[in-house]
């Protein structure tokens, strides 16, 4: 099977769909993003460029077409400029090279595209509504569902999916209305606000939970990291000054269950008494909080162990990042701490790609393949009567 990997990063996608696919095409505009591919995986067909620069002839044929297009433009802790925004608005060119294939008649069996959550919502959904009328008009069946990588590896990372396949061809694992956990109340919000139309060409994709995850968050931390140290005392003692009784005590807690607790912390700004006031707030349900692209320190992740009275502190590793996203420890991570933390926090989770792709995509590709060698066989037995005759 062979796919287009747009918007690729580090190549994440690619991890999760494995060794039955064959990437023939992969672009992304960051060229250390670009450099990280390159080490992890051939070279061949990867261009670092604009998707703006590129052309439909550079684009071989392919079963699938996956894109993680920017999210800046559509979070909610974004500008809110949504799909008219300098990043997330690339998703109009990747919209625009699909329907030069389209015309070529060689567009691909499946699209897929991943972004956050608050895709379903920005501009009062009218951004989600905009996505699913695009991909009609490329004559695509489109569903939606939001994937949690909780479910796979200890982190937090609700994301939302579009996978639309052709309309000439068969939708193997529709089903008839919303499945929990894939689609979520907001979700079904904006299936309510499409249009008639649009929900006529709408796919309830039908994808079975995973087993009960086994990994905790404590299992991957690192006791001698490379790419972080662990804070002196007073740098602990400077954090934990940050914390708020409710956060305190949360502390004190994990001090008490007599076993090594790992909790994560977010510094956060919150108002207090009318004045901005930076916290540092912990959690210890065992999962990390979503990763995200280093902005600045506040952005960052940090850890906590507690075991009795020792507490230590430091920033989470960009292995442990690598971890979190499902990446396995062979995979090459930039030497830089911020590169390699902008290259996971920016990627999908990749065990989630790759139950999308085992339980839906593959499904559709490989029932679109055994349409075409039949009709292929059918119109050679044709000509073989012709020829008889």
């Amino acid at each position: 099977m062979r796919f287009l990997e747009f918007f690729a990063g580090g190549g994440m996608a690619r991890a999760g769909l494995g060794p039955a696919w064959r990437c023939v095409f992969a672009n992304d505009f960051d060229s250390k993003k670009g450099q990280a591919y390159a080490e992890n995986w051939s070279g061949e067909g990867l261009i670092i460029d604009d998707i703006r620069n590129i052309a439909p002839a550079e684009l071989p044929a392919a079963d699938l077409a996956w894109g993680s297009f920017p999210c800046q433009d559509l979070s909610l802790a974004g500008g809110g400029a949504g799909l008219r925004g300098d990043r997330s608005g690339t998703f109009w060119p990747f919209m625009s090279l699909l329907q030069s294939l389209q015309e070529q008649d060689r567009h691909p069996t499946v699209v897929a595209i991943e972004n956050v959550v608050g895709t379903l919502t920005s501009h009062g959904g009218k951004d989600f509504t905009a996505i699913i009328e695009a991909m009609i008009g490329l004559g695509y069946r489109p569903g939606a569902f939001v994937a949690d990588a909780a479910l796979f590896v200890p982190q937090s990372r609700p994301r939302l999916f579009v996978v639309a396949v052709r309309g000439d061809r068969v939708a193997t694992g529709e089903q008839s209305g919303p499945q929990a956990p894939w689609h979520t109340k907001a979700l079904q919000r904006a299936f309510d606000s499409l249009t008639d139309s649009q929900k006529k060409t709408w796919v309830w994709w039908h994808m079975p939970t995973p087993p009960k995850r086994q990994i905790r968050f404590a299992d991957i931390i690192e006791d001698n990291p490379a790419s972080v140290k662990w804070h002196t005392k007073q740098e602990t003692r400077s954090l934990l000054s940050m914390m708020s009784e409710i956060n305190l005590a949360k502390v004190q807690t994990a001090q008490a269950a007599g076993v090594r607790m790992v909790g994560t912390i977010y510094k956060r700004t919150r108002w207090q008494q009318g004045v901005k006031v930076q916290r540092a707030e912990i959690r210890f349900d065992d999962i990390a909080g979503c990763l995200r692209t280093p902005a600045g320190g506040s952005s960052r992740q940090l850890i906590m162990v507690v075991e009795g009275e020792r507490i230590r502190s430091r920033l989470i590793s960009t292995r442990e990042t690598a971890r979190l996203m499902g990446l396995p420890d062979t995979y090459r991570l930039p030497d830089r701490y911020n590169d390699a933390y902008h290259l996971t926090g920016d990627g999908v989770a990749v065990p989630v790609v790759r139950h999308i792709a085992k339980h839906i995509i593959e499904p559709l590709v490989c029932s679109d393949h055994t349409e075409r060698v039949a009709s292929c066989l059918q119109s050679l037995a044709t000509e073989t009567r012709r020829s008889k005759t």
